[in-house]
């Protein structure tokens, strides 16, 4: 049984949700404007426009993402940009008062890192004959494709807050410390483990649609 059976929550209520989280974002987004954080402003409008990527790929593409997969994506860069604004009034955001608030976020984000690297290569495993995937290496591949975009984003976090640092202005992105370099390392490779696990119970649909996709290119 898939994770979106067993929580019961039915596909009506999944894009009610994922509609709510959209709102809020745009909620967010003027919180930011309101209280001049060039940080809440950017994420926030990233975080809208990831959003807006399943009903993209579904109208101009043909991909197939039904509510949960659409909540999914929503639901991890929404609660990044929620971790940016905090509570109303309050002086720090949820990142620095809510422990481990980074590490969900960099599971939830890694995940869906994960599904564009596992999509990825079966697509291709299933499009061509010449090359043949075992399970194994697409487990594998997941894990080093999330490894390799973690380690960059970390250094862009570093980057970007030593530029900060050095002109006096508003640091977009955050790091807390080696400790907490290393604890979001290992959570992006729980959700790359996550995906590479049960991919094919939940992706398939996606990657039939991109399979299909690159079969018409070829024609």
């Amino acid at each position: 049984m898939r994770v979106r059976d067993r929580l019961g929550i039915g596909p009506e209520w999944q894009v009610r949700i994922t509609y709510v989280m959209e709102l809020s974002l745009v909620g967010m987004l003027f919180i930011g404007l309101e209280r001049g954080n060039f940080g809440i402003v950017l994420n926030t409008a990233i975080a809208l426009a990831v959003a807006q990527l399943p009903p993209l790929l579904e109208r101009d593409y043909d991909v197939p993402l039904d509510p949960a997969l659409t909540l999914w994506i929503t639901a991890a860069v929404w609660l990044h940009a929620l971790g940016t604004v905090g509570l109303p009034g309050a002086e720090q955001n949820f990142y620095r008062t809510v422990t481990g608030y980074d590490h969900v976020t960099h599971a939830l984000s890694s995940s869906i890192v994960a599904a564009a690297g596992y999509i990825t290569v079966r697509a291709l495993d299933r499009h061509s004959d010449v090359v043949q995937l075992p399970r194994r290496f697409v487990f594998v591949f997941v894990l080093l494709f999330v490894a390799a975009f973690g380690v960059l984003w970390e250094v862009i976090e570093f980057a970007v807050g030593g530029l900060a640092s050095m002109t006096g202005g508003q640091a977009v992105l955050t790091q807390y410390g080696l400790e907490d370099t290393m604890l979001d390392l290992v959570f992006d490779l729980v959700g790359a483990v996550i995906v590479a696990t049960w991919g094919t119970a939940h992706l398939s649909d996606v990657v039939g649609a991109v399979t299909e996709r690159l079969a018409e290119r070829d024609d």
